[in-house]
C-alpha cells in the first residue's frame, strides 16, 4: 500500500512539474490536483486556484487537522542547466522547478490523505488543501479559503524541513524607506544629498539589534536589499529610496518593530503590510508531542510559509531541504518522498487529543 502511494505521489509530482504554475498562474496545476482526487472518488471543493477535500467519515466531536501545501512556484532563476519543466529522474533524483519547494511535500500529504480518507478510527478529521499564491503571500491563497474550511484546530504545513519539526518561523515585513534631501548642482556646494542621508540610516539599520532574542528564532533581522536614487550625474538627488527586509521573532509584532525602526532613522518608513507575523506551535501540542515521541528534532525556521496566515497552531514539516528551494536544477530524492509518507502516518496516528486541547 505504501509503495503504491509513493509511486502515485511521484507520478503526480512529475505531472505538476511539467505544468508551469507561477504564483497567480496556477489554474492548470489546480486542475491536476482535482483530477488526482476525483479519480479516487473523493469529492473536491474549489475556490479560485485552491483545492481541498475532507475526510469521508466526518465527526464533529473530533478536532480537525488541516494538511496544507502549495502548488505555486517562483520563476526559474538563471543558471538552470536543465529544462525546469522536464520532470526527469536520474539515479533516484527527480529534477524540476517546484520539486523540492514544495511539490514533494504536497504530493506526500495528498497521498497520506487518500490513505486515511475512509478510515473511521483516526483521532482527527482531516482536510487536505492544495493552495495557491504561497510564494507571494497572496490574498487569493490559503487566507481566502479559511472561512470555507470551517473550524480548524491545527495544521501540518508541507515545506522542506527534512521531515523535522519546525515549531516556529520568523515573520516578514517589507519596508520602503524614503530619504529626502534637496536638489542642487553637483559642481557647487549646494543641495542636500539624499543618498548620504540614506547611507547614514542604512548604517544604523545594519547595526541595530533589538534586545529580545528568541531561543528558537534568534534576533530580529534587518537587511537592506534595494536602493535607488539619482537621474543624472551632475544633480544632487533630492530623493533616495531603499527597501528593508525585516524578519521578526515571536517577541515582536511587525507594527511594533516598524515604530522602533522609525525612531532610529531620518528617512520616512512605510510597511507594505503588517500581516505576516512570526508563528509557531507549543511544545506540548499533540502534533509536536507525537513528533517528539518519534525521536524527531524541533527547530525554528528562518523562512516564511503560509503558517503566517493561519489563526490556529501549525507545524511546518515536509520532505526536502530548504537550501534547495529557489535554486537552479532544483531536485528531490525519491527516497525522501518514500520515507515521508510513513512518517506522516505515524505523526497523525500518534496524536493524543483531549477536551483541554481544543
Amino acid at each position: 500500500m505504501k509503495t503504491d502511494l509513493a509511486d502515485s505521489a511521484i507520478q503526480l509530482l512529475q505531472d505538476l512539474i511539467a505544468i508551469p504554475s507561477f504564483s497567480r498562474e496556477e489554474t492548470e496545476a489546480a486542475l491536476a490536483v482535482a483530477r488526482f482526487f476525483e479519480k479516487r472518488h473523493i469529492p473536491v471543493q474549489r475556490k479560485d486556484n485552491n483545492t481541498w477535500v475532507r475526510s469521508k467519515h466526518w465527526d464533529d466531536a473530533k478536532p480537525t487537522l488541516l494538511l496544507n501545501s502549495h502548488i505555486d512556484t517562483v520563476k526559474p532563476v538563471e543558471g538552470w542547466q536543465r529544462d525546469p519543466f522536464d520532470p526527469s529522474i536520474e539515479k533516484g533524483i527527480l529534477y524540476g522547478l517546484g520539486s523540492n519547494d514544495a511539490g514533494a511535500s504536497l504530493v506526500s500529504l495528498m497521498a497520506v490523505f487518500t490513505h486515511f480518507y475512509e478510515k473511521k478510527d483516526l483521532p482527527v478529521n482531516l482536510i487536505m488543501a492544495a493552495t495557491a499564491e504561497e510564494e507571494i503571500s497572496g490574498t487569493n491563497g490559503i487566507a481566502s479559503i479559511l472561512a470555507e474550511l470551517g473550524r480548524v484546530d491545527a495544521a501540518i504545513v508541507g515545506e522542506p524541513t527534512q521531515m523535522q519539526l519546525a515549531i516556529a518561523e520568523k515573520g516578514l515585513m517589507v519596508v520602503d524607506g524614503l530619504a529626502k534631501g534637496q536638489a542642487g548642482h553637483a559642481a557647487r556646494e549646494e543641495g542636500i544629498n539624499s543618498i548620504y542621508i540614506a547611507l547614514e540610516d542604512i548604517q544604523k539599520i545594519k547595526s541595530l539589534e533589538l534586545p529580545k532574542v528568541s531561543p528558537l528564532l534568534g534576533k530580529v533581522k534587518f537587511s537592506v536589499t534595494q536602493i535607488e536614487a539619482g537621474k543624472q550625474h551632475n544633480v544632487v538627488p533630492d530623493m533616495c529610496r531603499f527597501v528593508i527586509d525585516v524578519r521578526t521573532n515571536e517577541y515582536y509584532g511587525n507594527e511594533e518593530v516598524l515604530k522602533l525602526l522609525q525612531q532610529e532613522v531620518r528617512s520616512e518608513l512605510l510597511a507594505r503590510s503588517y500581516r505576516l507575523n512570526s508563528s509557531g506551535i507549543a511544545l506540548d501540542h499533540p502534533l509536536v508531542k507525537s513528533g517528539l515521541a518519534m525521536d524527531l528534532t524541533y527547530f525554528g525556521s528562518p523562512t516564511l510559509s503560509d503558517q503566517a496566515l493561519m489563526p490556529f497552531p501549525s507545524l511546518k514539516m515536509g520532505c526536502g531541504h530548504s537550501a534547495r528551494s529557489h535554486t537552479a536544477d532544483e531536485f528531490i530524492y525519491l527516497e525522501e518522498i518514500k520515507n515521508a509518507i510513513p512518517l506522516y502516518f505515524q505523526l497523525i496516528e500518534g496524536m493524543t487529543w483531549n477536551k483541554h486541547t481544543i
